[in-house]
């Protein structure tokens, strides 16, 4: 017996999720209705792509979203600062943007409503996007500690984002 659903059916879940995620409106920001589903072998969404680019995968043990840094953009265009952003020092910003974890000693600002476990935009204290991670610290313990991994790097922008400024 096998189901079969829409990719407009596909396109309203994943909206859905982006909303609990992120926040009312999200998902039609983060997922246009050009996206393609990529599947697993149980036919539940594991890819959400645009054209080439991945805007995110979701997780298959909580249902979440991981953020790809195109969804990153996306999502950092239309959620107001400092929503779901760490701020880093301006000379830690190349590392970071090339994929390296973002330590807590270089963090200057966050928003303070961070969980451990959120999916996170890694910015510079202009607002441009370096990298998209998992806050491994709430936003408050990155403010308060001096050591350790605040934010473990998924994907980074690359050396492109310092050609933009």
């Amino acid at each position: 017996m096998s189901t079969e659903y829409s990719k407009d059916s596909f396109l309203q879940r994943i909206r859905t999720i982006a909303d609990y995620q992120f926040g009312a409106g999200s998902g039609t920001a983060l997922f246009p209705a050009g996206c393609t589903f990529q599947l697993s072998s149980t036919g539940r969404i594991r890819q959400v792509r645009l054209g080439e680019e991945r805007l995110a995968t979701v997780r298959a043990q909580d249902g979440r979203l991981t953020l790809g840094i195109a969804g990153a953009a996306r999502l950092a265009a239309v959620l107001a600062p400092p929503a779901y952003r760490v701020v880093v020092q301006e000379d830690v910003a190349t590392f970071i943007a090339a994929g390296k974890n973002a330590m807590a000693k270089h963090v200057v600002a966050t928003d303070a409503g961070i969980r451990a476990g959120d999916e996170v935009l890694v910015v510079t204290g202009d607002d441009v996007l370096l990298a998209t991670g998992v806050a491994l610290l709430s936003g408050q313990e990155m403010l308060a500690f001096n050591y350790g991994v605040a934010v473990k790097v998924r994907q980074g922008k690359g050396a492109e984002c310092f050609q933009e400024r």
